[in-house]
Order: C-alpha cells, then structure tokens, then sequence
C-alpha cells in the first residue's frame, strides 16, 4: 500500500537529514530557491524532511492511523492507490504555494515537514465520516467534523500571530485541499458528505 511506501521513504530520509545539514538544506522548501534558480523539487522533497524526531512521529503516526484508512476507501470506489498519491502530494503542493508566493524574495525562509500532506489526509477522512471520533491531544475523543472546525480556526489563529516557528498556513491549506479533493474525484460525494452532517 502506497501509505507504507510513503512512511518507509520519508522516515528514511528524514533519519538521514538529521545529522546531514547540506542534505536538509537542498531538500527544505526554501521559495527564493524555487523561484530563482528554479528548484522546483523541493515543493515535493521538502514534505520527506523533518526537523526532529518529535515532528517525524506525530506527522507519520497521524499519517498512518488516517492513510490507510483513506487509501481503503479510496480503492474500493475505484478510485485506485494513484488517487491516493495525489491527494498527498497535491496536498503538499497546495500547502505550499502560499509560502512560496510570499516568501519569493526571502532568501533565509525555508520549511520543511510533511504537515500539509497528512493535514489533507486527515480531513478527506474527516470529510468521508465527519461524525466518527477523533482523539483531540489523542486523548478527548470528539467527532471529526469539530475536531476539523477547531483545526482550521486554530491555524488561522496562529498564523497571523507567526512566533512559534511551525508553518501553521501549510496547515490549513493542507487541510483545505483535503476537503476539496473528494469532491474533485467523485462530485456525488458532497451530496453524501452533507447527509451525514444532516444526520446529527
């Protein structure tokens, strides 16, 4: 399944980035880079690279306990493990356009981590089931739909007070492109997705 191969890759390279400066650095999405000397990868290798092993945990343990979960569903309404690839890595993508436009011209900002890509995994499942649980802090269990509405709040929140150096924007618009992507793949399923709200 795609959601190991993933995992696999990405703690594989992470381990290496952390005792490889020269690695992290030609990984990191750094947007000066990207746009001026044409970089483009990094919009992808930067999701491979984490600053510790905190950040390398939390990201992969809530990509596992979400991805395996969406790329089931996603195979069996035939949409195939390549829809599921694209949901990831479009949602780092999306996650980092933002920061990309903005920091242009800011040759000393840089980000890394997978948090946008796994941010849009965890809310296309929220999107599938938004009433099941999930963990808050992975101790209050609260329904996915709440959960989402507090999570893209909270981002917003601190990003515009920008001080504890995680990139909240990649976040949110990781979350956001996770809630727009089913509709993209199956247009029936907004139609599901409200029901189920309806229902509660």
């Amino acid at each position: 399944m795609m959601t190991y191969v993933i995992l696999i890759v990405t703690v594989v390279v992470s381990i290496a980035c952390f005792n490889n400066y020269s690695l992290f650095n030609k990984l990191s999405c750094n947007p000066y880079r990207m746009v001026h000397s044409r970089e483009w990868y990094r919009i992808i290798s930067h999701g491979f690279v984490h600053a510790d092993w905190t950040h390398l945990i939390v990201n992969m343990f809530t990509f596992l306990s979400f991805g395996v979960y969406v790329e089931n569903q996603f195979v069996a309404w035939g949409f195939g493990s390549s829809s599921f690839l694209i949901l990831y890595f479009g949602g780092m993508v999306a996650a980092s356009v933002y920061d990309v436009w903005k920091y242009r011209n800011n040759q000393y900002y840089s980000s890394i981590g997978a948090s946008g890509a796994v941010s849009s995994v965890l809310f296309t499942a929220i999107f599938l089931h938004p009433w099941d649980k999930i963990y808050f802090f992975a101790i209050v269990p609260i329904p996915g739909i709440v959960f989402g509405f507090i999570y893209l709040l909270y981002c917003q929140y601190m990003a515009k007070r920008d001080g504890d150096n995680i990139n909240h924007n990649a976040h949110f618009y990781g979350a956001v492109f996770g809630l727009i992507f089913p509709v993209l793949l199956e247009p029936r399923l907004l139609q599901m997705f409200i029901q189920q709200l309806l229902r509660h």
